[in-house]
C-alpha cells in the first residue's frame, strides 16, 4: 500500500456536479438531489483501502451524528474495477450493506468524477458549504493503520462544526493521506 496524499484543491472552486450509479440502489444520482441542507461531504473510497478500511467505523458514526445536523455526505469510488475487481458495484452494495453506510455509495465507472475533483487518495474528504463552495479538504484526523491513534474524526468534525456555527474555517489543513486511486 503506497501511501498518497491528497492534491490541493482551489479554494475558489465549486463542488463539480456528477450523475452516478448508487451500487445499492442502483438508481442513477446526482449532487443536486444529495447535498445536504447545511453542507455536503464527498468522500473518494474503496473497499479494499487498509486506510478506508481503518475509518469505516467512525464513518458511519460521524455520518450519522452530521446528516442529523444538515450535512449530507456522499462516497464515491473510482477505482479500475477491471485491475481491482474487489471494489465493483456488486461488491460495493455487499460492503456498504454489511458496514451500515447511513449514505449513498457511487460508482465511478469512466473515473470522469475522481478527475473533476482532482481526487489523488482514498481516503479523500472534501466538505462544501450550502452553496457547494468548497470549506475544508483535509484529513479525518491523525489515526492512521498500524500508528495506534484512535479515529476520531476530530479534524473533519471540527470544519463541520465551524460550517454549522457559520465561521470562516480557522485551523491547520492537513492532506488526507491513503492509497492512490487506481486509474485505468
Amino acid at each position: 500500500m503506497a501511501l498518497t496524499a491528497s492534491n490541493p484543491f482551489d479554494s475558489s472552486k465549486q463542488a463539480p456536479d456528477f450523475k452516478l450509479l448508487n451500487s445499492v440502489s442502483l438508481e442513477l444520482e446526482t449532487l443536486q438531489n444529495l447535498k445536504g441542507a447545511n453542507g455536503t461531504v464527498i468522500l473518494f473510497i474503496c473497499n479494499h483501502c487498509p486506510y478506508v478500511i481503518h475509518i469505516n467505523e467512525a464513518l458511519v458514526k460521524i455520518a450519522n451524528e452530521y446528516q442529523a445536523k444538515g450535512i449530507n455526505f456522499i462516497a464515491i469510488s473510482s477505482n479500475d474495477v477491471e485491475k481491482y475487481p474487489q471494489d465493483s458495484p456488486e461488491k460495493m452494495k455487499v460492503l456498504a450493506e454489511e458496514v451500515g453506510y447511513p449514505f449513498p455509495y457511487l460508482y465511478d465507472e469512466t473515473q470522469e468524477v475522481a478527475k473533476a475533483y482532482d481526487a489523488a487518495c482514498t481516503p479523500d474528504l472534501f466538505l462544501f458549504d450550502k452553496q457547494l463552495e468548497i470549506y475544508y479538504h483535509g484529513q479525518l484526523d491523525d489515526s492512521r493503520p498500524g500508528n495506534k491513534i484512535v479515529v476520531t474524526g476530530k479534524d473533519l468534525k471540527q470544519a463541520m462544526d465551524l460550517l454549522l456555527a457559520q465561521k470562516p474555517f480557522s485551523g491547520k489543513i492537513l492532506p488526507s493521506m491513503g492509497c492512490g486511486i487506481k486509474w485505468k
